[in-house]
């Protein structure tokens, strides 16, 4: 699973003219599924987004997580990140998991966050969306999640 974050000052999510979720200062997370991501992969893409060091400490280093800070979590699905873009001009999504896998385990990860942390917001699966940010850095981070014993 892969969760490409960015601290930001606030972001918003709109689908059809509709605000469908926002949050101030915190992280916006774009969500990608792949193929083999198993409920296991949610949980420990959630853990990781909770516990990251993204945020300033009172040093000014990025030392604290949005445990420590507080803050809103975005999460918001993408299929494009599960993309491979290793050759050609043009993207193959051999390796995104099918969409009845990826929404699963999106709604999964959305009720796990929801369930662990008080300012949860999310995108729609499958919409067509528009998303605001202000990243605060800019500050952006690549993370994935596999579980324990998966390449």
């Amino acid at each position: 699973m892969i969760g490409l974050l960015q601290r930001v000052t606030r972001a918003s999510v709109r689908v059809e003219d509709q605000t469908v979720a926002a949050i101030g200062r915190g992280l916006l997370v774009l969500v990608g599924v792949e193929r083999e991501d198993t409920a296991v992969d949610s949980e420990r893409l959630l853990e990781r987004l909770l516990g990251y060091r993204v945020f300033a400490d009172a040093g000014g280093r990025m030392n604290a997580s949005l445990r420590q800070v507080g803050g809103g979590l975005l999460l918001v699905p993408q299929f494009t990140l599960a993309a491979d873009t290793a050759s050609g001009t043009r993207a193959s999504f051999t390796p995104a998991a099918d969409p009845a896998h990826a929404r699963g385990l999106f709604e999964h990860l959305a009720v796990l966050a929801r369930h662990a942390w008080p300012q949860v917001g999310c995108g729609v699966f499958g919409a067509q969306m528009q998303v605001q940010l202000i990243n605060d850095g800019p500050v952006t981070f690549w993370l994935t999640a596999r579980a324990v014993g998966r390449p």
